[in-house]
C-alpha cells in the first residue's frame, strides 16, 4: 500500500513538471542584415534587410518548436530549416531579387538623380513577446519596409499562442461560429468613441472607413481582461493615422466567447 501511494505521488509530481515545463516558453533573439548596393558607383542605391525576431529555445520545447516554425512560416515564408536559417534565407533572397528586379530599371534611369531615392529599399523586421491571456503569449512583430515610393510602410504581424501546444489561436477558437454579425458593430461602436466621431459621416470626412465597412481584424491581443483589435495602418484609416487599437472588454463580449476559451 505503501509503495503505490509513493509511486502514485512521484507521478502527480511528474505530471505537475511536465505541464508547468510545456507552459514556460523562453526566448532568444535571431539576427540576420545583409545590404547590397544596386551597382559600383559609390553613391548607388542600396537595399538593405534588418531582422531581429524572438525565437523559443529549444528548453521550450515541442511547443517552442511549434511557436518557431508559426513564426517563420508567417514572417518570412519559411519554416522548415530553424528560424535563423530562414532569417538567412529571406535576406539573401530579398536583396537578390533587389538587383535582379531594379538593376535594368536603374540603368535607365541613372542619369536622372531625381528618380535615385525611389531605388533606395530596405526591409525591417523587429519582434517582442509578451503574456497574454491564461495560459497564452503574445508574439508581435513590427516591419517597416520601403519599396520605392515617397515613405517607407508599417506594419503589425500579432500571433497569440497557446502555451502548452504551441498552436496559434484564431478569432475562431475565441468565439462562437457567426461571431462577426455580432462583433463588427460593437467594434464600429468603440471606433466612434476613441475618435470621438459619432456618426458615419463625421467618420468617412476624417479619413475612416471610406473604402472599407468595419471588420474584425486577423491582428488581436489577448490580455487578462480585455482583447485589443489591431488595425495596420491604411486599413480603415488613412496612413497617417497610424494604427488604430479598439480595446474590447471580455465582459462586454461574454456572451459571443466560446465557452473553451479561459481568460
Amino acid at each position: 500500500m505503501y509503495m503505490r501511494l509513493l509511486f502514485t505521488s512521484a507521478l502527480v509530481l511528474l505530471l505537475c513538471a511536465c505541464s508547468e515545463e510545456s507552459e514556460t516558453i523562453t526566448f532568444e533573439t535571431v539576427s540576420a542584415d545583409k545590404t547590397v548596393a544596386l551597382t559600383a558607383d559609390s553613391l548607388s542605391p542600396t537595399c538593405s534587410v534588418n531582422i531581429r525576431l524572438e525565437q523559443a529555445t529549444a528548453a521550450s520545447g515541442r511547443a517552442g518548436e511549434i511557436i518557431n516554425a508559426t513564426v517563420a512560416k508567417r514572417l518570412l515564408d519559411r519554416g522548415d530549416d530553424g528560424m535563423q536559417q530562414a532569417a538567412n534565407a529571406f535576406a539573401e533572397e530579398y536583396t537578390s531579387n533587389y538587383v535582379k528586379t531594379l538593376l535594368p530599371l536603374y540603368n535607365e534611369d541613372r542619369k536622372d538623380t531625381k528618380k535615385h531615392a525611389w531605388y533606395h529599399y530596405h526591409y525591417i523586421i523587429n519582434s517582442h513577446t509578451q503574456t497574454g491571456s491564461k495560459g497564452t503569449l503574445v508574439y508581435l512583430a513590427d516591419i517597416n519596409y520601403r519599396e520605392g515610393g515617397n515613405h517607407a510602410n508599417s506594419q503589425q504581424v500579432i500571433m497569440n499562442f497557446d502555451t502548452q501546444t504551441g498552436r496559434l489561436l484564431t478569432a475562431q477558437d475565441i468565439f462562437v461560429d457567426g461571431f462577426e454579425v455580432a462583433l463588427k458593430p460593437i467594434l464600429l461602436k468603440a471606433l466612434q468613441e476613441k475618435t470621438g466621431f459619432s456618426t458615419m459621416n463625421e467618420l468617412n470626412a476624417n479619413g475612416y472607413l471610406n473604402n472599407v465597412e468595419i471588420y474584425v481584424p486577423k491582428n488581436f491581443i489577448l490580455s487578462d481582461d480585455a482583447i485589443t483589435f489591431v488595425y495596420n495602418p491604411d486599413e480603415i484609416a488613412p496612413y497617417t493615422v497610424g494604427s488604430t487599437e479598439l480595446t474590447i472588454a471580455y465582459s462586454a463580449i461574454e456572451k459571443i466567447l466560446n465557452s473553451s476559451f479561459q481568460h
